[in-house]
């Protein structure tokens, strides 16, 4: 049996300016798989639309949690709106690894298993942590074919630089979750 080889695009800094190299591979690496469904992470839901002109299987648009839109930004009502209309799952919920009642706990001094694990994929990057605690919200919601690969997609305080192919699992099966491939990333 051949191997096939793959390289994975290593961005030279972290952010927004990579969105569109990251899209474009990941609907690349999406068809050579045959995967039919990504999970994006989206603030505003800018990043989610972008996919969905790109990409068009199933979409899931995880945004911030709601207790986050006051120090970031929240979704941006119109392009929730069209994201909805091009039937992509706009999902909002709580934060799987630095969220919800560990992230409270985190701001008093307590150290939770879950954060524990997000900043061991923080030593990856932003992204990977973000992409992963997005597959994990999004099959913990339902919306995510747990038993099919997905790409997976996030980035650094904006925009997209991380894109990665996993096997899903719930977040109480967490050990379940498999990155199989890094498509891309920043240095």
């Amino acid at each position: 049996m051949a191997h096939e080889m793959l390289q994975t695009m290593i961005f030279p800094t972290p952010g927004e300016s990579n969105t569109r190299a990251t899209l474009g591979t990941a609907v690349e690496r999406a068809g050579t798989l045959g995967i039919e469904q990504m999970v994006v992470a989206t603030s505003t839901g800018r990043t989610a639309l972008e996919a969905a002109e790109r990409f068009s299987g199933r979409i899931i648009a995880v945004t911030l949690s709601a207790g986050h839109w006051e120090r970031y930004c929240p979704p941006d009502p119109e392009i929730i709106a069209e994201l909805r209309r091009r039937e992509v799952v706009v999902l909002t919920g709580t934060h799987t690894l630095l969220g919800g009642i560990d992230g409270g706990l985190s701001a008093i001094g307590g150290v939770s298993a879950s954060e524990i694990i997000a900043r061991t994929y923080y030593t990856i990057s932003q992204g990977t942590k973000v992409a992963v605690e997005c597959a994990l919200m999004a099959a913990d919601a339902g919306a995510l074919e747990i038993s099919a690969e997905a790409i997976t997609i996030a980035g650094t305080e904006g925009g997209a630089d991380t894109a990665l192919v996993i096997t899903p699992a719930f977040s109480n099966t967490c050990f379940d979750l498999r990155i199989r491939e890094i498509i891309a990333m920043p240095r």
